[in-house]
């Protein structure tokens, strides 16, 4: 159950992350509104999930996820170019995050 939570707040970390930039420095309500309901959520989402894992493991899982999702919405939304290096990285970023979770 703790993975599945930790997972979701990585999602949301994505989501908090975009809606940040979306509110361009906190004058657009909306997009200000979604990062702080996001970030709130994937917060605890993440301090339970640190309850049953290691934390240095679920930070990184975490981050792992969070940053790999913000890059490829980047990416889909035109606002960051891809490359194939940026997409070998996030690969070997997703893969790191698969192999924490296999050792853990």
């Amino acid at each position: 159950m703790s993975w599945i939570i930790l997972v979701a707040s990585g999602v949301l970390e994505a989501v908090w992350a975009s809606a940040l930039a979306a509110s361009k420095g906190f004058r657009r309500p909306r997009p200000t509104i979604l990062f702080v309901v996001a970030l709130v959520i994937s917060m605890v989402g993440l301090a339970f999930a640190m309850n049953d894992l290691p934390t240095g493991t679920a930070y990184a899982v975490w981050v792992g996820i969070g940053a790999s999702l913000t890059v490829l919405w980047a990416i889909v939304t035109r606002k960051e170019r891809a490359s194939t290096a940026r997409i070998l990285l996030i690969l070997l970023l997703v893969a790191s995050v698969i192999g924490l979770k296999a050792v853990s």
